[in-house]
């Protein structure tokens, strides 16, 4: 038994190992299937409905996006207006 033949786990191909140095003395990669044309312009649409789902779900977060923003800014605005006025102290300059 020189030779052991092995399939690869993650790709399928067919290793061919010597048992004696476990060198790789061949590779065969597994062969694609071809899908017809109608399964390839299927596969097409799937694709573009699933484009076209998250480019609408991006855009409507977007919308959502600026009245949060608009919220934060003008609750900071808030904040800003009760500030007493006495400068910060950075902790670090206590020392």
């Amino acid at each position: 038994m020189d030779k052991l033949t092995v399939i690869c786990p993650c790709c399928e191909a067919t290793l061919t190992i010597d048992s004696t140095t476990g060198a790789i003395l061949a590779h065969e990669e597994k062969k694609k299937a071809t899908a017809s044309f109608d399964e390839l312009k299927e596969g097409l649409s799937k694709q573009k409905e699933l484009r076209d789902q998250i480019f609408s779900q991006e855009m409507s977060s977007m919308k959502d996006r600026e009245r949060l923003l608009e919220e934060k800014f003008k609750e900071a605005m808030k904040r800003a207006g009760t500030d007493d006025g006495t400068p910060y102290k950075n902790p670090l300059d206590l020392d």
